[in-house]
């Protein structure tokens, strides 16, 4: 780990360790190799400098490093050599407390150099800013010789032997050290890491395919989504899913609630969690200052010096214009998969209080669209998911103005007024599912006609603060497919412009139309490829029965994550594949990020065309693989009290365990009748 680079042990979204380096006899080892077994750990092995005039090292060094509310670093080095081997073993480290943004966008300026106390084999990192006191410690088995940055064993090696050494990093804020997960001497079967891996491994469903790559990334996804799982002190059963590692190993909305829709055919508890933990922290006043509204449901949470261990000592930012409306459909899609969750009736009220702020505050100006304007300087500048300050530009390259009103939000809020319809509609409340379905018609209705754009054929991104479109093509209309709010007649089109080398690289949906002033392969979000985004775009292609395109998007991602053994990136260049045959990396990107890692359940869902209404007793299913995948089983999806096995060979579909489901070989109405 080197200061100069977006590397480092973080917690409390502070850089806990910005140097650290293992070096032999002065020098540093040359590595050889990595293992990542699990998200929380991996080994590295490399050997030391070879002796004058040998071509070959002696010494080789294995690190097994894991990661958990600090760090435990096992060093196990070996002497391949005929004779003793006398080697000094030195790692160096260093702590600057940066602030974990300051790291990821390489703005950390050198401050005051912490107080570094020497001790009984360990080194403490003092840092005081005003009342709190931040604190790392580094402290090594054996005994080693303790210098003011490193910590330096001289070891004796006999031929054929091993050595181990032990370090382990712990941090606190004002004297209160986090509990490490990892110790030196601890037994890490029984820790709580790989309890809760073995436990969520053991929930999921069974996957079977022909296709080895999309084998691979499917246990991919079952890893890294259970490594991005995080607990509540507070409340230690309700899981919630983080955006990503390292940057954002917090509790997100949109994120949290996008990744946790994907997840549902493997998993409803993260769904269930997800919610309550959002619902836990919904907005009950108005805050300018970290823009918060009753029945808002926040953005992010954060924690920093002056934050406490359990999430309620979180800083919350509410600046989020689409978090609201998909919590009130992730409830209502949770409905659909467990008629009797207990869950759904528990948050109900909280659902309305959320379509209450989009009325209330979301509509800004009554003109019936959900659009947002910071309210505060230091807020984000733009509130959905492409939420970089240039995300959202004319086609000419301007930026449009705010307040905006985006294509994919209204979408959003249409799939959340037809979900409270539903939800009524179950329970029997026929005055309040007519009231939100009169207000769904009446939003796609018009949705259709002011966000259309004739002369291009596409919808606009956005409507600007003089209601003017913004007239770029770009991907977030194949959100607008997946909700359901764009008018049949218009999806062929949309269909079309998706799938267009305007749009897809080969490799996926752009962000951004290469024909846009503004498009930029290498930029976050304007002309970089987003698998999360392209999941959705898939599903709302299938949904509007458009299964070659959706299936050609599917195969694409799948290309993708073939190059990264398995793990779908957050997101990489726009590049075309004719241009580069290979995926070319955003830096900086999460490694691994909750969308992109549940992006392949939603390609599951989509290819399977599955979807579930518990509350009648269907299962709509109407399979199509591509060519290429001949084979295809999902054990274990469970609707209701059923746990499904789907099956597909060709041409040929089973489904067992369907019990009192009935099982609908078509795909489900683009509309409940």
């Amino acid at each position: 780990m080197a200061p100069d680079t977006p590397h480092g042990l973080f917690v409390f979204d502070t850089r806990v360790l910005s140097w650290w380096e293992l070096r032999i006899d002065g020098h540093r080892v040359e590595p050889l190799v990595a293992d990542t077994p699990t998200p929380f750990s991996a080994t590295f092995v490399a050997h030391a400098r070879p002796a004058p005039g040998h071509a070959d090292a002696d010494v080789v060094v294995f690190r097994h490093r894991h990661v958990g509310r600090g760090m435990r670093e096992r060093l196990v080095v070996s002497n391949h050599g005929l004779g003793r081997a006398e080697v000094e073993v030195e790692v160096l480290c260093d702590v600057d407390f940066a602030d974990l943004f300051s790291v990821k966008e390489g703005r950390v300026h050198p401050g005051a150099a912490p107080e570094v106390t020497v001790g009984d084999r360990e080194l403490t990192f003092t840092r005081r800013d005003g009342s709190m006191t931040r604190q790392v410690r580094v402290r090594g088995s054996g005994a080693p010789e303790v210098r003011p940055r490193s910590l330096v064993w001289p070891v004796p090696v006999e031929p054929g032997e091993q050595v181990e050494l032990c370090i382990e990093v712990t941090a606190a804020i004002d004297g209160l050290f986090a509990t490490p997960m990892f110790t030196c001497g601890g037994n890490d079967p029984e820790t709580v890491p790989h309890q809760r891996m073995a436990s969520w491994r053991a929930s999921l469903p069974d996957i079977g395919t022909s296709d080895p790559a999309l084998a691979e990334t499917v246990a991919r996804t079952e890893t890294d989504l259970g490594a991005l799982r995080i607990f509540d002190p507070d409340n230690p059963d309700v899981p919630i899913l983080a955006a990503g590692a390292p940057w954002f190993m917090t509790v997100f909305g949109r994120d949290s609630l996008l990744t946790a829709w994907m997840t549902l055919i493997a998993d409803t508890s993260l769904a269930q969690g997800v919610l309550r933990t959002l619902a836990r922290f919904q907005g009950r006043e108005v805050n300018p200052a970290i823009e918060e509204e009753p029945g808002k449901i926040l953005h992010e949470m954060r924690f920093d010096q002056s934050s406490v261990l359990a999430l309620g000592g979180g800083s919350i930012y509410y600046g989020s214009i689409d978090a609201t409306p998909l919590f009130v459909m992730l409830l209502g899609e949770l409905r659909r998969w467990d008629a009797r969750d207990p869950v759904v009736d528990e948050l109900l009220p909280h659902a309305d209080r959320a379509l209450e702020w989009i009325e209330a505050f979301g509509d800004r100006d009554g003109d019936g669209y959900v659009e947002y304007l910071r309210s505060d300087e230091h807020g984000l500048a733009n509130q959905a998911w492409k939420d970089s300050w240039d995300a959202v530009r004319h086609a000419d390259g301007r930026l449009a103005e705010a307040p905006l009103a985006l294509c994919e939000v209204q979408g959003y809020v249409y799939a959340a007024y037809v979900a409270r319809a539903e939800l009524a509609r179950d329970a029997g409340d026929l005055a309040t599912a007519e009231r939100f379905q009169r207000r769904a018609e009446e939003l796609r209705r018009r949705f259709n006609e002011d966000f259309w754009i004739d002369r291009h054929g596409w919808f606009a991104l956005a409507l600007d603060r003089d209601k003017r479109p913004v007239d770029v093509l770009a991907s977030n209309m194949g959100h607008c497919l997946w909700t359901g709010i764009v008018d049949p007649d218009r999806a062929a089109i949309v269909a079309e412009r998706l799938l267009s080398p305007d749009m897809f690289s080969g490799f996926g949906v752009r962000t951004l139309a290469r024909s846009a002033t503004a498009y930029n392969p290498v930029s976050y979000h304007n002309g970089s490829v987003w698998p999360h985004d392209n999941a959705l775009c898939a599903a709302g292609l299938a949904r509007y029965g458009f299964v070659e395109e959706a299936q050609r998007i599917v195969t694409a991602q799948l290309d993708v994550a073939r190059h990264h053994a398995g793990r779908l990136p957050e997101l990489f260049a726009g590049f075309d594949r004719d241009e580069l045959p290979v995926p070319a990396p955003y830096p900086t990107s999460c490694s691994p990020q909750a969308w992109a890692a549940a992006a392949p359940l939603l390609w599951l869902r989509t290819l399977l065309r599955l979807d579930p209404c518990a509350t009648d007793g269907t299962l709509w299913l109407d399979p199509h693989l591509p060519t290429a995948i001949r084979h295809l089983s999902v054990e274990g999806i469970r609707v209701g009290g059923a746990s499904l096995t789907v099956t597909v060979d060709g041409d040929e579909v089973t489904v067992e365990g369907a019990g009192d489901l009935r099982v609908c070989r078509e795909p489900r109405p683009l509309q409940r009748d």
